[in-house]
C-alpha cells in the first residue's frame, strides 16, 4: 500500500511553460516544436556547455516531452531530464528556474524508484520548490508543481500516511488547503496559464467544491493550451463538465 501511495504523491509531471521566448529554442518551446528546441538547445549547450540556462531549458523540454509520450520513451526522457537538471544546479544552484526543474524531472523520475526512495525525493523535491521559491518569489511555475504536490500529500490518508512513515521514512507535511495556497498564488502571478487552473479544479474537486472546480474547468476549456499535455487537461475539463452537468444526475 505505501508503494502505490508514494508513486501517487510524486508523479505530478506536466509543468507550467515559461511564456516569455528569451533563449534561441524558446520560440520552437513556446509553439510546442518541443523537438526543434532541443535541437536547438543541445547546439547550445555544445557551444557553451558552462550556461546553466541552457541546461534547465534541456530540462524543461525533455519534462515536456515525457510527458507526452508513454513506455520506456517516456522513462529515458524524464531521466535526461534529471540529468540536465543536475548538471544546471551544479552550473549555478542559485537560479530559481535550477532547482523548480530539478524538482519537475525528480517528480517523474521517483516513478521508477523504490518505495524508500521515494519518501527520500519527496522531501528532495519540496525543499527544491520551497528553495525556488525563496530565491525568486514570482516563480509561478514552482508554485504549480508545489500546489500538485500538495494535492498528492492530501490524498494519502492518515492512517496510511502513518504506516509509510513507520516503514519507509518520513513524507513531508501537506494537504488540500496548502495545495490551494499554492495554487492561487501561481494564478495570481499567471493568470492565463491552464495547468494552475485545472491543478487549482483538481483541488477543489478533492474538497467537494464543485462550483469552484466547475469554474475552472470552464476556464480550461476557453482558453488557449501552453504546452503539449494540456490537451488532456481540457479533454478531462470537458468531460468533467459534461458528467457535472446541471440535470445530468
Amino acid at each position: 500500500m505505501p508503494r502505490v501511495l508514494l508513486v501517487a504523491v510524486l508523479a505530478f509531471c506536466s509543468s507550467p511553460v515559461v511564456a516569455q521566448a528569451r533563449f534561441p529554442g524558446d520560440d520552437a518551446f513556446a509553439r510546442m516544436d518541443y523537438e526543434v528546441a532541443i535541437a536547438t538547445y543541445d547546439s547550445l549547450a555544445s557551444a557553451i556547455p558552462q550556461d546553466p540556462q541552457v541546461r534547465w531549458r534541456l530540462a524543461r523540454a525533455h519534462v515536456f516531452v515525457g510527458d507526452v509520450s508513454r513506455g520506456e520513451e517516456k522513462k529515458q526522457s524524464y531521466l535526461t531530464a534529471e540529468r540536465h537538471a543536475r548538471e544546471a544546479m551544479r552550473l549555478d544552484s542559485t537560479l530559481a528556474e535550477s532547482n523548480t526543474w530539478l524538482a519537475a524531472a525528480l517528480g517523474n523520475t521517483a516513478m521508477y524508484e523504490g518505495s524508500k526512495k521515494k519518501v527520500a525525493l519527496a522531501n528532495d523535491i519540496k525543499r527544491l520548490l520551497l528553495r525556488s521559491i525563496d530565491l525568486n518569489p514570482r516563480d509561478d511555475i514552482a508554485y504549480s508543481i508545489l500546489g500538485t504536490f500538495y494535492l498528492a500529500l492530501g490524498n494519502v490518508s492518515w492512517l496510511e500516511k502513518t504506516l509509510a512513515n513507520l516503514l519507509l521514512g518520513s513524507l513531508p507535511d501537506g494537504g488540500y488547503d496548502d495545495a490551494e495556497k499554492a495554487l492561487l498564488k501561481a494564478i495570481e502571478i499567471a493568470p492565463g496559464v491552464v495547468r494552475h487552473r485545472f491543478e487549482l479544479a483538481r483541488v477543489y474537486e478533492k474538497m467537494d467544491r464543485e462550483a469552484e472546480a466547475r469554474r475552472e474547468f470552464e476556464f480550461c476549456v476557453a482558453n488557449p493550451i501552453q504546452m503539449a499535455s494540456d490537451r488532456r487537461r481540457v479533454e478531462h475539463a470537458r468531460e468533467w463538465l459534461e458528467e457535472h452537468a446541471p440535470g445530468s444526475n
